[in-house]
């Protein structure tokens, strides 16, 4: 009995990383010049099709159910992909905060704070970056070395 479970739980997995790889294809396909050329030429042979179907309600019915189906789904499948983007790049952001002996933590979990919370820190940044500009060049940065030498401070072993 515990191989069923197993089983049924490794389908469950498989069956969410398919819709996970079927969404990933479809946005990386729909979102290249490729796709915007056969959309493109579709309209443009739909537009020219207009007088042989005599400008009929239905020849207009294909174009508008077509589109709106194609939106309708699109949503979605982008919705998805935004939502993973969003949770992989608060992750790594909570992980450069966990990791900095300087930072704060109580940043980790600034995704779940209130409009007015995220409003109360912003301004306190906004106020901080202001006294930050008036101390510093904007077009000094840190250099090739320094951010080198921090790799190198990481990879070394810990004793």
């Amino acid at each position: 009995m515990a191989k069923k479970r197993t089983r049924s739980k490794t389908r469950k997995a498989h069956s969410s990383s398919f819709f996970e790889q079927f969404s990933s294809k479809v946005i990386a396909a729909t979102g290249s010049s490729w796709a915007f050329m056969i959309a493109l030429g579709l309209i443009i042979i739909w537009g020219i099709s207009g007088p042989i179907f005599g400008y009929s309600d239905t020849w207009q019915l294909v174009i508008n159910t077509s589109t709106t189906i194609i939106t309708f789904l699109m949503v979605f499948l982008i919705q998805k992909a935004q939502n993973k983007d969003s949770k992989s790049i608060q992750l790594k952001l909570n992980e450069l905060i966990a990791a900095s002996l300087e930072a704060s933590n109580r940043l980790i979990d600034v995704e779940d704070l209130t409009e007015e919370e995220l409003d109360t820190l912003h301004k306190y940044y906004s106020k901080l970056a202001d006294e930050i500009k008036k101390k510093i060049e904007i077009k000094e940065s840190h250099s090739i070395d320094e951010a080198m030498e921090r790799v190198r401070k990481k990879m070394e072993p810990k004793s």
